[in-house]
């Protein structure tokens, strides 16, 4: 038989994201490195691993060897962060150094200023006996060193010297110092966590975490995204759909328009995501506005996620339909969150959205969920690779939580093949909804069809669709028409059944 996973014991780090990602916490008494460039988030990291050992009533030591205290203390202050608690050992190079006197020696400098250093961080450690202790950072060190081989056994002797003394040790190194193939450091300690911060042609930095090494740990991998915010890391782990995974009873979800109902064989079901596909301007978003309107009548909650439009745009659209959006929005049966398009990163949208369908803050979960739309989503990050499995991974998720979902999909051009789609989306969802113009009699009118549907039988018919101030309306379907979809159909037989505005009356 093969061998039981024992769970580990673990610490916690503060964070319960990334508590999440290491599998539990943090195992004590270890070694930890975690690296990055400057200004990646290493230094507030561990300043939130300190104190939550000082909230658990833990001694622990802060040593810097490249920052003042006084600097240290303020880049705490800037988060909101007292250091009560946290023991601060400062070993910066004082002015005296810089006096010309003490450039001459008979020995080495960096060899009497290595021993020096590393003796007051041990005696700094006997002094207060920490149970969490952080070294910023370890290139101080490697300069001492000089050459990798007296580095490594410095780092060696160190981490010898802390086995069996109760310290969990987190070893800070900005990479200044050191070759990309220089693995040094990585095969020493028992755990190693890399930060990131990336710089988009546009738009604000990105910042990602990745756990590359957590000995005897189940760990989440990949590349996680965060940010620094007032208060510290905020980290949002990336979404693994297949975790989710649950059977659920699916339920018949409608429109309240009953020839759209009937286009879709009676309606859609719960858990499933459909795609819009038309030109802008034809109604995608006002239908997708009708789910979830339709969904709040039901005392459902719905969220729309809008990256091309303002919420009062959005509004004011809706009261030109007749639709009692404010009403719900009032209720809280339906939110409307404005996406910056320049300020996020895929793994902080995938989060709001969890966040949404979860409702973890005793909200009711949403059960309607609109992302309008998807080349606002692209183009919001367009530095970053494989948005679209992140997406399809996303839907994947939301109907495990028996979610019904929209993705709308604006189409560049207007008539037949012209309209072309930034991206083929088709794939991702169980349902397409196409819309198109056409051209008739002078006027220019809009066409609706189903052209898949995965969880059953639909029509294959086109109707006409209209939006005016009573709503959304749908028509019998256009039998006389040829060429519908092409934007120039020719009629051949009795007077056309086109919605005419007498008839909308």
């Amino acid at each position: 038989m093969p061998a039981k996973f024992i769970k580990p014991k673990t610490i916690s780090s503060g964070i319960p994201e990334f508590d999440d990602l290491l599998g539990g916490g943090l195992a004590p008494e270890r070694v930890y490195l975690l690296n990055g460039s400057p200004g990646s988030g290493k230094t507030t990291l561990s300043l939130q691993i300190l104190l939550e050992g000082v909230r658990l009533g833990e001694k622990v030591l802060y040593v810097t060897l490249s920052e003042t205290k006084n600097e240290l203390l303020a880049v705490a202050a800037s988060h909101g962060m007292s250091l009560d608690g946290v023991e601060i050992l400062e070993l910066v190079a004082n002015e005296g150094e810089l006096d010309p006197e003490n450039q001459f020696t008979m020995y080495q400098p960096s060899e009497v200023e290595l021993g020096v250093t590393t003796k007051a961080i041990l005696e700094g450690v006997e002094r207060f006996s920490p149970a969490r202790l952080v070294i910023d950072s370890l290139s101080e060190i490697k300069l001492l060193a000089q050459t990798p081989l007296r580095f490594r056994r410095q780092v060696l002797a160190l981490k010898q010297y802390f086995n069996g003394r109760g310290c969990t040790v987190f070893l800070l190194d900005d990479k200044t110092t050191s070759n990309p193939e220089d693995m040094q450091l990585e095969s020493i300690a028992h755990g190693v966590i890399t930060l990131e911060q990336l710089s988009p042609d546009y738009g604000a930095e990105r910042r990602r975490i990745r756990i590359t090494k957590l000995r005897g740990q189940r760990f989440r991998g990949g590349y996680h995204d965060f940010t620094i915010a007032h208060g510290g890391l905020k980290i949002f782990p990336r979404i693994i759909a297949g975790e989710y995974a649950a059977r659920r009873e699916m339920t018949l979800v409608t429109s309240g328009i009953p020839a759209i109902d009937a286009m879709l064989g009676g309606g859609m079901e719960s858990g499933t995501s459909a795609l819009l596909l038309g030109p802008a301007g034809i109604g995608k978003s006002s239908l997708a506005l009708q789910y979830a309107i339709q969904a709040a009548k039901h005392k459902k909650r719905a969220v729309i996620f809008t990256f091309d439009e303002r919420i009062e745009t959005l509004l004011h659209r809706a009261r030109g339909l007749g639709m009692p959006l404010d009403e719900f929005v009032k209720d809280g049966f339906v939110d409307i969150q404005a996406v910056d398009p320049a300020e996020l990163s895929p793994g902080e949208f995938a989060s709001k959205v969890r966040h949404a369908v979860e409702g973890p803050d005793g909200r009711t979960p949403a059960k309607v969920v609109v992302i309008d739309s998807l080349n606002g989503y692209l183009n919001a990050m367009p530095d970053e690779r494989h948005l679209i499995s992140q997406m399809h991974e996303l839907l994947t998720y939301l109907g495990h939580l028996d979610v019904l979902s929209f993705l709308v999909v604006a189409q560049h051009g207007f008539f037949g093949t012209a309209a072309q789609a930034p991206v083929d989306a088709s794939y991702l969802a169980d349902t397409v909804i196409l819309f198109r113009y056409f051209e008739t009699a002078g006027e220019i009118r809009q066409l609706i069809s189903v052209v898949k549907k995965r969880s059953g039988a639909h029509e294959k018919t086109l109707r006409e669709f209209s939006m005016d101030d009573k709503g959304i309306r749908a028509g019998e379907p256009l039998h006389k028409f040829q060429g519908l979809l092409t934007g120039t159909p020719v009629f051949g037989g009795e007077p056309t059944r086109l919605l005419r505005a007498n008839e909308r009356d």
